[in-house]
């Protein structure tokens, strides 16, 4: 059996989801039963991407970057000879704000940037960028000053940080980023396919997540739509194709960021994951794959976890199902996706707070049903 689940968001890392599910079905399992369980925590490419590359053999790498309002904070990478994970999360994510404050206007993505130097100073010449769960709706621009771009406004001076200032931005000057990037295979790994800006856009679908009120967002939109004009004058049209591309407006827009400044290529983050951790190999020989996260709904079937999973083990005839913390797919379209049931916590708790709060006993218990019905 093979455990390659997602994070259950707000409650339990994708680690220790597969730590309690294995338990639950050693104790559920038929006595004298013969049970091997690989575990493969997964991700796809937002909050938890370094994690599981960790716990699939990648290094840690800890230091010390700016964080989104500024300060600094301590964020990781995961390194395996000359390839890297790279999670904006770890620097830029909304995890670093105090609870109850949000910066839309001025929150940084500078820290993503020093993040990817310090993977190229170690040796990285494949950056897997995995990119979700920002604080950020700054196109990437603190990014790519921390990478060595120049962005002033018309008296020649920085702008500053934050999606806000780029209304101000008169001119860029993008030959000063780090050279090894032209060397380095950088792949933006999303969820989301949303282009920079418009009724589509980072700031309009992404902004009120980030605290952005009506009127923020549609100053957030017109400077984003500002930044990426002048960066036009800087990078020619390659720019304008990269604003509308696939993944631009991914966290805030550092996808546009990443594409037009790192030469970055988009796949779905699920996709990238899956060849990084080495998922073709665990599958060989697997009788049952067990994925899940913490909510199956209709945003699983576009590109999360889960949805990957199930299609990359149904190619290969291996039977699916999923554990989750509610579950809001009717059972045709979980089959749809190739999970053949869904086992949520729900069923054993429908008070949502408390499925939260005591998400791994309950995840146990799951498990030990999930065991009587497929392991007797």
């Amino acid at each position: 059996m093979l455990i390659a689940a997602d994070k259950f968001k707000g409650s339990l890392t994708a680690v220790r989801v597969a730590g309690h599910v294995t338990a639950g079905l050693r104790r559920g399992a038929a006595e004298g039963a013969e049970l091997e369980i690989v575990s493969l925590p997964v991700a796809d490419g937002g909050d938890g991407t370094v994690d599981a590359a960790v716990a699939a053999g990648f290094e840690r790498r800890e230091l010390t970057v700016t964080g989104p309002l500024g300060t600094p904070v301590t964020a990781a990478y995961a390194l395996r000879g000359t390839t890297a994970v790279v999670e904006m999360a770890e620097a830029s994510g909304l995890r670093h704000l105090p609870a109850g404050v949000y910066a839309p206007l001025t929150a940084t993505t500078h820290g993503s940037g020093e993040l990817l130097r310090a993977a190229l100073d170690a040796g990285a010449r494949r950056i897997v960028f995995g990119v979700g769960g920002s604080a950020t709706t700054d196109g990437g621009a603190g990014m790519l000053v921390a990478l060595g771009a120049r962005l002033l406004d018309a008296d020649g001076a920085p702008v500053a940080p934050g999606g806000g200032p780029l209304c101000e931005l008169a001119t860029a000057e993008l030959t000063g980023l780090d050279p090894r990037l032209a060397e380095t295979e950088v792949v933006l790994a999303s969820d989301v396919d949303n282009p920079l800006t418009g009724p589509k856009g980072a700031a309009a679908v992404y902004g009120p997540q980030k605290g952005a009120g009506p009127e923020e967002v549609r100053a957030l939109d017109a400077a984003l739509a500002h930044y990426a004009r002048v960066l036009e004058r800087a990078a020619g049209s390659r720019a304008a194709d990269c604003a509308q591309a696939p993944g631009a407006g991914a966290a805030g827009g550092i996808g546009f960021g990443a594409l037009l400044g790192l030469g970055a290529a988009f796949r779905p983050g699920i996709d990238v994951m899956l060849d990084v951790l080495g998922f073709a190999a665990a599958l060989e020989g697997t009788d049952l794959v067990i994925t899940g996260e913490g909510s199956l709904d209709g945003q699983t079937l576009h590109g999360k976890a889960p949805a990957g999973v199930a299609a990359a083990a149904r190619a290969r005839g291996i039977e699916v199902v999923a554990v989750c913390g509610r579950l809001a797919l009717s059972p045709s379209a979980l089959g749809t996706a190739g999970i053949r049931r869904a086992y949520p916590l729900t069923d054993l708790e429908p008070d949502p707070a408390r499925c939260i709060a005591e998400a791994g006993p309950l995840l146990e218990r799951t498990a030990e049903r999930l065991a009587a019905d497929f392991l007797v």
